[in-house]
């Protein structure tokens, strides 16, 4: 029998042009949508898919690690995520395409 844990998992939302693109740093995976709505409901398709098709191909363990990702033995086995700790917005000096 397959145990589960929940846990919280940060996503970003970020516009660009006319789309939403949704991003989870503790996964490394992404999608969009051409609504913020949209592309809420596609993330959660694609984790879905991400646990599902990592656990069938037996990779799941190290796309965890590979992500940060830290397994917890007491006081039972389960997993840590990566923790988001905050953001900046910071200015920058970009060269112009040419």
């Amino acid at each position: 029998m397959i145990k589960f844990q929940k846990i919280t998992l940060t996503v970003e939302f970020y516009r660009e042009g006319n789309k939403f693109i949704a991003f989870s740093p503790a996964l490394n995976i992404s999608t969009c949508g051409d609504t913020l709505e949209q592309a809420k409901k596609r993330f959660e398709e694609l984790q879905q898919l991400f646990f599902e098709e990592t656990g069938k191909m037996g990779t799941l363990e190290d796309a965890l690690l590979e992500c940060g990702w830290k397994k917890i033995t007491h006081p039972h086995k389960c997993w840590k995520p990566p923790i988001s700790v905050g953001q900046i917005q910071r200015e920058v000096r970009v060269p112009c395409p040419a």
